[in-house]
């Protein structure tokens, strides 16, 4: 059992002057006004583009030369990435912040194991909030249709069958479908909803909930539990899984734990933190259901940017 909350943490407001300067920047190209305000207001020595498959951007569309396009549904792309614009970091003392706004969640898991494999034991990582999402409750950030749910390269537990004494631990965000999918692929796990509370804005938490509420039959209803840690603290969120694991596995409840990290980019970084930290090795897989399209813009404005720094 850790506590992460000593880690260093603070915000960065769009009126500010910020004063922070890497030598290598990288995000997650999409159309919105969070990532591309931060990508051209960041101090940077280097400052890297990457870009999803899932968006659809065509080259046109493109407001920069010779992207790096990482592979729909396969994380793993990223190492092609690292190994053709991010050598440039290893066995260095360089800084490195991500932008991870845009990324899509198992890209990102992906890189931060991929980082502390390369022996980069400190690095800063970057999320932006939005004012508020386009469509509030309805907005679609995936598409409908999930092509497979399995383990995310990189965190993938010592078994994966599902059985008694299993639980799954769902970060719930607004996509009720993969909420649906997730619990529906481990139906026999005890089921454990994390909500983001705090959340980013005061009206987030009830439609939060209650598009996590249209998925009760496959939550098995009041058989789940609610746990709550706040949407744009990774600490946090590291520090409330590793306290209630911890109590889980001392009770000898737990078989194998699946994580699925639904919810914002800030707690999927907490989830990644507290598995590269405690579970690697273990009987801990983090699971995600894979669709083959994402929206390219889904919030409106820019609140104030989370600034992380990971020390493993």
């Amino acid at each position: 059992m850790r506590d992460y909350m000593h880690l260093y943490r603070h915000d960065l407001l769009p009126c500010e002057q910020w004063s922070e300067h890497w030598d290598v920047f990288v995000s997650a190209y999409n159309f919105s006004e969070r990532a591309n305000l931060v990508f051209n207001k960041i101090s940077a020595t280097r400052k890297l583009w990457l870009v999803h498959e899932e968006y659809g951007f065509d080259k046109g569309e493109l407001p920069f030369d010779e992207p790096f396009l990482c592979k729909a549904m396969d994380e793993t792309s990223v190492l092609d990435f690292w190994e053709q614009r991010m050598t440039v970091i290893e066995n260095t003392n360089k800084s490195i912040c991500i932008d991870a706004t845009g990324f899509m969640r198992p890209h990102l898991l992906f890189l931060l194991h991929l980082m502390v494999e390369k022996g980069i034991r400190k690095f800063d990582i970057l999320y932006s909030e939005p004012k508020y999402y386009k469509h509030k409750d309805q907005t679609a950030f995936s598409g409908k249709h999930v092509d497979q749910v399995r383990q995310i390269v990189g965190f993938e537990g010592v078994s994966d069958t599902s059985g008694d004494r299993d639980i799954l631990v769902i970060g719930a965000g607004y996509e009720t479908h993969l909420i649906e999918e997730i619990a529906e692929n481990k139906d026999r796990a005890r089921k454990v909803v994390i909500l983001g509370l705090p959340s980013l804005r005061a009206d987030m938490y009830q439609q939060n909930a209650w598009r996590t509420w249209l998925a009760e039959d496959a939550l098995d209803g009041a058989k789940s539990q609610r746990w709550f840690a706040p949407a744009s603290d990774p600490f946090a969120t590291a520090t409330i899984l590793s306290e209630r694991i911890y109590r889980e596995r001392k009770m000898g409840n737990i078989r194998h734990l699946y994580l699925a990290p639904l919810a914002t980019k800030a707690q999927a970084i907490g989830f990644a933190l507290f598995y590269l930290t405690e579970c690697k090795g273990s009987n801990t897989s983090i699971i995600f259901p894979f669709t083959v399209d994402y929206e390219r813009e889904t919030s409106i404005g820019f609140s104030r940017a989370w600034l992380h720094t990971l020390e493993f």
